[in-house]
């Protein structure tokens, strides 16, 4: 068995320090300390995975379906007597990739996951009542399986202050009839520098399924592009770190400085064999192309909104490098068009911004040609796209370190409803689940970060959508700054409520007061929308 030796101060001498080589501690595979040449090098992922009892706690990193350990969840499922799982994870994949897989097999008990996304098995077995769901903002999810990995046992965040995340009125788990059985847990608020903050307690895993791009036999990982989000800190949190990994190389093939994940955290090592897939394939399109998805009269409105909102993208904010550009988080959330990512196609030439992505990228390019797409390379839309010179990437809990931090300017969202004074309600209807992924660290720091809502001035069945107070679950408390319709654009004081300054050719204020459910203020001059 290997002998890791250490540096020991065994005696003083005068002005001398004697020095020796000393056995410290030894270590079998399934401790807790770490030999390099202890990685195991698996024949197989059923080989990595033999050992992996019920009821574990299996973090798995991957977003949508990048960066998805495939190899590993398929080999998990061919092992069904393994059941009671917490499976930690952004999401669930889709019904037949990744996680998906364990939880139409039943081995899956409890999700700890920030989005449900399009998985129908995962929202019916939740709303159903067969699988408890801990919900938990994306941001949050990433510190927390980061904590744990580096021996943090709490941490406040500002994410879900004044929403259900705080209060405790999340569903975790359903009856059959459709009740409530049980709820989570509230979470206990601290003031720091005049602002709220609530403490979430770090995830810590028994197992940890990774994917790599390129690994050495000494376990240190490579990521590639967007497949870094989550696997860096799952990879680091677990007792047992397996990684799969696309390429397998010796010891020195990997430049020191390239390395994401270093071996120390790594337990065993296979070679990945699950093909990569998409989960939406978007390619390059004129701007007009992308807005005409419908009759004449809703490509109108659409256009309006995106068109409007492009205005919000502005030169002059410094960001590295001395070039001028502004941060912008452009999320697609439950506006089915998806008028977010159209806006910045409707730019012209002499704006120049830097969009980035919560998944892990600063610097999105436009999308692909066919042909071109990358399945580590996708949005946090999850449709595929490339990346601009100067682009980088990193993993999730660092993308959320700076949206928290209020290194983003814009931030531009759909949403279900707004209330007078700006809170916001985009993630949830009674009777359905999406989750809240990464909205409500966006929407955390409004004070240096920007949030503007685009969406349709009514719901479709022609109630309001604006109102005195939401009556869905919040996302975030007074955070709107701007609402842009297809009516009009308001401005939002979280005091002061609702300012009219833009008003659509053609509409009248009679009809935005009689389509808006809550009182506003006009503009001495109104402009016309354009």
């Amino acid at each position: 068995m290997p002998i890791i030796h250490t540096l020991r101060i065994l005696s003083f001498r005068g002005n001398k320090t004697v020095l020796r080589l000393s056995p410290l501690f030894t270590r079998n595979f399934s401790g807790s300390h770490w030999n390099r040449e202890n990685v195991q090098l698996c024949s197989s992922a059923h080989e990595a995975i033999k050992d992996i009892p019920s009821n574990s706690i299996l973090l798995c990193g991957g977003f949508g379906l990048c960066g998805v350990p495939g190899t590993l969840i398929n080999a998990l499922k061919e092992r069904p007597e393994v059941t009671g799982l917490t499976a930690v994870s952004n999401n669930a994949g889709i019904d037949d990739v990744g996680l998906g897989i364990l939880l139409k097999t039943g081995q899956v008990n409890k999700m700890i996951a920030s989005y449900v996304g399009e998985n129908k098995t995962f929202e019916k077995l939740y709303l159903s009542g067969e699988l408890e769901l801990e919900l938990t903002p994306q941001g949050t999810l990433a510190e927390r399986c980061r904590a744990g990995g580096v021996g943090i046992p709490a941490f406040y965040t500002p994410a879900g202050v004044g929403t259900v995340v705080q209060t405790g009125d999340l569903p975790v788990r359903f009856n059959k009839d459709g009740s409530v059985a049980v709820k989570s847990q509230p979470k206990e608020e601290r003031i720091f520098n005049g602002r709220r903050y609530i403490m979430e307690e770090a995830i810590k895993g028994d197992f940890a399924f990774i994917k790599a791009y390129k690994a050495d036999k000494f376990g240190n990982c490579v990521f590639r592009y967007a497949a870094n989000n989550f696997n860096g800190a799952m990879g680091r949190n677990a007792k047992v770190t397996i990684v799969e990994a696309e390429h397998i190389v010796e010891p020195g093939e990997i430049e020191p400085t390239a390395i994401h994940l270093p071996g120390i955290y790594v337990s065993r090592l296979v070679q990945s064999t699950a093909a990569k897939t998409f989960e939406k394939y978007t390619f390059a399109k004129d701007p007009a192309e992308m807005l005409d998805a419908g009759s004449g009269e809703a490509t109108a409105k659409r256009e309006r909104i995106v068109k409007r909102a492009a205005k919000e993208f502005k030169d002059g904010v410094h960001f590295c490098d001395s070039s001028l550009s502004l941060m912008l988080r452009c999320m697609q959330i439950l506006e089915k068009i998806g008028m977010p990512m159209m806006a910045p196609s409707f730019l012209p030439p002499s704006v120049k911004v830097t969009l980035q992505s919560e998944n892990g990228i600063l610097g999105l390019g436009p999308y692909p040609q066919k042909g071109q797409e990358d399945a580590d390379l996708i949005n946090a839309g999850k449709e595929t796209v490339t990346l601009k010179p100067g682009s980088s990437t990193f993993g999730s809990e660092e993308s959320f370190g700076m949206i928290r931090a209020g290194k983003i300017d814009l931030t531009i969202l759909g949403a279900m409803q707004v209330s007078q004074y700006g809170d916001l309600a985009n993630f949830m209807l009674p009777g359905k689940i999406k989750g809240m992924g990464g909205a409500m660290d966006l929407v955390a720091n409004p004070q240096q970060t920007k949030v503007v809502i685009t969406m349709e001035h009514v719901d479709r069945m022609g109630g309001p959508k604006i109102l005195e107070e939401c009556s869905f679950p919040l996302t975030g408390p007074r955070c709107v700054s701007r609402i842009i319709t297809d009516l009009c654009v308001f401005d939002v004081h979280s005091n002061k409520g609702l300012h009219l300054i833009e008003i659509a050719k053609g509409i009248t204020v009679e009809e935005i007061k009689e389509k808006t459910s809550a009182p506003f203020t006009i503009a001495h001059k109104l402009e016309i929308m354009g």
